[in-house]
């Protein structure tokens, strides 16, 4: 019963997603036909999704359809500009012989109105986001938790307790999220090092100020994968070790640690991240920690890892334990509630700083890491996997259509924006564009986006389906420490 409701959550989140990516599509297609419509121009189809119909219905004279590829639609203008290359044939009882010539001022405003709708579409998600608030997931403190030994960060003199103030002189307030984290702004670094301004405590009093450039590395990754962005090693934000639960009879539990007590320190050193704690066990020496109850009385503890007694050494990741779970850092305080237009203005932001990235010859950033619909679909159904869900969801319509609406008004062809300029040069020169050679143009362009879309989606597919295989659970059963062991 479990594995069929659990099936059926996820087909449940599958059709959530499609019906998001359907409901952009079908907003944005209604602006051209509300406005073809109203300019009095004549509509043969409209179709969600390209390719031969799966489903298809004519009311009002008009073709209503789904395709077969599940990518984008388009609403078939035949006054437009010729697009039956890539829309199809018109439908056997068009006229297109009849049809006048549409005047540019009319085909400028059939084509901007669909990046209008999904602007508009963009600002309706807003305006719910603002209403219903976002959690604020993102993780607040730049202070180093822990620096791998042999990571480039340690090799330029980054330490645990540092606070990163800027990273390559943009300043820092939140170690990830929405590109302005310490993380974000590593992987999008430019130049020969990263330099990190920090805040270093002092035995003297005032912290000092210090400049730290380190090198970094990239992740090896398969052909089938996006190549990885710029690392300085896997450093980690300072985070509080609180006790969650402690097995029985394991080494915790018999030197009296309790849930909700504070570890403070680990072998004499301030204990700034409790994940350090689970790495010096896995060694299998003794451990002194420094433990604050709730009460915050202070004792002093000496611990031996041990292996659980359903655990042998040839299983794969295990390693002697302490018998402690932490409970989780809270990540969220609360909801915000960001204004529509700081939305709208935080997305344009975002979208103008990822061309700025894949432009600039110093970047690392390339066409690979842009997101297609499986990607993009494998983030909603993400975000609607969690607790709000759709919260975050809402927000990342937004940004959406505004990227929707930004990039087809771009001034490309067979894109809402050349259409536009294809109605200012026949405004301004009072003749339309060579048809024949407009087909090619139009032919070799969609070529080339066709092209682009299949390398986009490979990435896609490729880092999914890798990272489903980073996150399959192992095969150690959950651990047992048996009370005869003294």
């Amino acid at each position: 019963m479990e594995t069929f409701l659990s099936i059926l959550g996820t087909a449940a989140l599958i059709v959530a997603v499609v019906l998001v990516f359907n409901l952009m599509i079908f907003v944005h297609e209604l602006g051209h036909f509300l406005a073809a419509r109203w300019r009095g121009l004549y509509v043969d189809r409209f179709q969600i999704w390209f390719g031969p119909m799966l489903w298809k219905k004519t009311i009002n004279g008009v073709r209503w359809g789904i395709g077969c590829i599940p990518a984008g639609g388009f609403v078939s203008l035949p006054q437009l500009a010729p697009m039956e290359a890539i829309e199809g044939k018109l439908s056997p009882d068009a006229p297109p012989d009849s049809l006048k010539p549409a005047r540019p001022l009319d085909k400028i405003i059939v084509a901007a109105a669909g990046p209008l709708f999904s602007f508009l579409l963009a600002i309706v998600f807003a305006v719910a986001v603002w209403a219903a608030g976002k959690p604020a997931t993102e993780y607040g403190s730049t202070v180093v938790g822990w620096v791998p030994p042999d990571s480039p960060a340690a090799q330029a003199g980054l330490r645990p307790g540092d606070k990163i103030l800027a990273v390559d002189g943009r300043p820092v307030a939140k170690w990830v999220g929405n590109m302005e984290g310490v993380l974000e702004l590593i992987a999008l670094s430019e130049g020969e090092t990263v330099a990190f301004l920090v805040e270093r405590p002092s035995a003297a009093g005032a912290p000092e100020r210090l400049t730290i450039h380190s090198s970094f590395t990239h992740k090896e990754t398969d052909w089938y994968q996006r190549s990885a962005l710029r690392s300085v090693g896997a450093i980690l934000p300072e985070m509080p070790a609180v006790v969650g639960t402690v097995a029985p009879h394991s080494p915790a539990d018999r030197a009296g640690l309790r849930p909700g007590d504070l570890v403070l320190a680990l072998n004499g050193e301030p204990l700034r991240h409790f994940g350090l704690v689970s790495r010096a066990s896995a060694e299998g020496r003794t451990v002194a920690l420094t433990v604050a109850s709730a009460d915050g009385a202070r004792r002093e503890l000496s611990l031996t890892p041990r292996m659980p007694d359903n655990w042998t050494r040839d299983m794969k990741g295990a390693a002697p334990l302490l018998g402690i779970t932490w409970a989780p850092v809270r990540m969220s305080a609360g909801y915000e509630h960001p204004s529509p237009w700081a939305q709208v203005a935080s997305s344009l932001s975002w979208m103008g700083a990822t061309f700025e990235k894949l432009f600039s010859p110093e970047s690392d950033v390339g066409v690979e890491h842009l997101s297609g619909p499986v990607g993009i679909g494998s983030y909603l159904y993400s975000m609607l996997s969690t607790a709000d869900g759709w919260r975050l969801a809402l927000w990342f319509a937004v940004i959406l259509n505004v990227n929707l609406a930004v990039l087809n008004i771009l001034p490309l062809p067979v894109m809402d924006g050349g259409h536009v300029v294809l109605g200012l040069f026949e405004a301004v020169f009072r003749r339309p564009v060579n048809e024949r050679a407009l087909g090619y143009i139009q032919t070799a362009f969609v070529l080339a986006l066709l092209g682009l879309f299949l390398f986009i989606t490979l990435k896609d597919v490729g880092d999914l389906l890798s990272g489903g295989r980073a996150e399959e659970p192992g095969a150690l059963p959950a651990p047992v420490f048996s009370p005869a062991d003294a």
